[in-house]
């Protein structure tokens, strides 16, 4: 057995005690199908887990399993068992159910007090509602055009859903399961952070380089931030400090995160991390945050403090999304 292999058979098996109690980060790789696992108290890659396909969204759920959305791989004829929404148990290293997504499921979040489970329809241009005890959709709800990111309001009230080519969010009433507004973001928007109080919602724009700042109640944009960075610009993921005063956003092949100031909605730095940067977590004392890179298939720990990667570990092949389990 080559040693690169028997690296990959180890990291696997130990993978029921990688995903123990303690801190983790948990990195899809949507190249070559897997999970990677940090420990986020050292910052040292633990495990690697299997789930085939290409996995892209990752959210952590109440009961402790990992939600992924996978579809089929890139350049890959459709194949539909790769379109599914799969539970997989870290203790375990292994998928424990799954849910029939429908075409090309990109992201996916939890909602309704951790019973519902939020999915994006690309292809269909819809969002599935689905019980999470029952595995059965609930409903089918009409959004924008090539939806996308899917992001559960703090509160579990709204969930909000980014449709890249009509170029707006489209917002579901949780409690009603019914799109009750629609409103219009820059170009291609991908992602949404939320404020800690739910007040406020930020979205990326990937075309449109630009972050659109959201008053909740209304569901209106107040402000939109301009991203300038070296590089080729391409805002996607958003996540928000836990204080609410500041925003962090990743810029693709700009190879750099943004850094907003929540209270003058102002772009104050960059970061510089590794390339092609995709999906952000931040641990919930907001001290760390953590960056996957698409290219140079690493995930770069970032001081939030001094603003600097103080750590760079290996992820597998195309790291994307990220979950944090604190």
């Amino acid at each position: 057995m080559k040693p690169a292999v028997v690296m990959l058979w180890l990291l696997t098996a130990g993978c029921a005690a990688a995903g123990g109690d303690g801190p983790r980060a948990y990195v899809t790789n949507e190249r070559d199908g897997t999970i990677t696992v940090i420990d986020i108290e050292r910052d040292t890659v633990i495990g690697v887990i299997q789930v085939g396909a290409r996995p892209r969204g990752i959210r952590l759920g109440a009961d402790g399993l990992l939600y992924v959305a996978r579809s089929t791989r890139m350049r890959q004829p459709y194949h539909p068992p790769d379109n599914r929404l799969v539970a997989v148990d870290p203790r375990r290293g292994r998928i424990v159910a799954e849910y029939d997504a429908g075409t090309d499921p990109e992201q996916l979040d939890i909602g309704y007090e951790g019973t519902r489970l939020y999915t994006s329809n690309e292809d269909a241009g819809t969002a599935t509602v689905y019980d999470l005890d029952s595995r059965r959709p609930i409903a089918t709800l009409v959004v924008g055009i090539e939806p996308e990111g899917v992001t559960t309001s703090p509160d579990g009230r709204w969930v909000y859903v980014t449709a890249e080519t009509s170029n707006s969010v489209s917002v579901i009433d949780v409690e009603r399961n019914q799109v009750v507004a629609s409103f219009m973001v820059g170009a291609r928007p991908r992602d949404t952070g939320f404020s800690p109080d739910g007040s406020r919602a930020y979205v990326s724009a990937e075309i449109g380089r630009t972050l659109s700042v959201v008053d909740t109640r209304s569901h209106t944009v107040v402000a939109t931030i301009p991203l300038v960075a070296d590089g080729d610009v391409k805002p996607v993921g958003v996540v928000v400090a836990p204080d609410g005063r500041t925003v962090y956003v990743a810029l693709g092949r700009a190879n750099a995160v943004a850094v907003i100031d929540a209270t003058t909605n102002q772009m104050v730095a960059t970061i510089p991390v590794g390339s092609r940067v995709w999906g952000l977590g931040i641990t919930r004392d907001g001290r760390k945050l953590y960056a996957a890179n698409g290219l140079s298939n690493d995930i770069s720990v970032i001081n939030t403090e001094q603003r600097r990667v103080i750590k760079t570990l290996a992820g597998g092949d195309g790291p994307w999304g990220i979950a944090i389990q604190n």
